[in-house]
């Protein structure tokens, strides 16, 4: 159609369409450049912002995952002999911190809300006289379909269940069924999903 001819309506619109694909085809390339250290990248990962990315382990992303970096920076790290997986679909948050020194695997269709921390080492002893000490590590496994809501703090050797949800600014210190909504301090299952 005649550009003359569109109402101020219909130019928005295309102006609002033209935009979104600049965009998100800007994303594309800042996920290939940000994410160039990973060991595996899937096809159409998005990255909005700066986040910070440390591998010296071994870093998988699946396809089309989405990493938001834009209000506060988020952390991807692998440790000498750690493992990230993160599964495709997932969608990972501003500000949160993910570290692997052993093993954090994120299941498909996984969303993690903003600043959420899942480590898989307390990175020091609480004894006094050992608090220089790095403590062994216990793997972090989220399965499919995951909902982390924001704040939420994931310990060493938890594992979520498929489906579950876990509430905002929960401490999850034990395995979540599937299933489940889990919040508190400790986490634990509130009600059946």
């Amino acid at each position: 159609m005649n550009g003359s001819l569109m109402t101020p309506a219909a130019r928005a619109g295309d102006i609002m369409n033209l935009r979104s694909i600049w965009n998100d085809g800007r994303a594309a390339l800042n996920g290939r450049w940000v994410l160039r250290h990973a060991d595996v990248v899937g096809a159409r990962v998005r990255v909005s912002g700066r986040p910070t990315i440390v591998n010296e382990g071994r870093m998988i992303i699946g396809q089309r995952v989405q990493l938001v970096s834009l209000i506060a920076t988020t952390e991807l790290v692998t440790g000498p002999d750690g493992t990230l997986e993160i599964g495709e679909r997932c969608y990972i948050n501003a500000g949160c911190s993910i570290a692997a020194t052993q093993s954090v695997r994120i299941g498909a269709r996984s969303h993690i809300g903003p600043h959420t921390m899942i480590l898989d080492n307390d990175f020091h002893r609480i004894e006094p006289d050992r608090r220089l000490e790095r403590p062994e590590s216990k793997p972090i496994e989220l399965a499919e379909n995951v909902w982390i809501g924001a704040r939420v703090i994931i310990l060493p050797g938890v594992t979520v269940g498929a489906d579950s949800c876990v509430g905002a600014g929960s401490v999850v210190t034990h395995d979540v069924p599937p299933r489940v909504f889990a919040a508190g301090v400790p986490a634990r299952p509130i009600r059946d999903l």
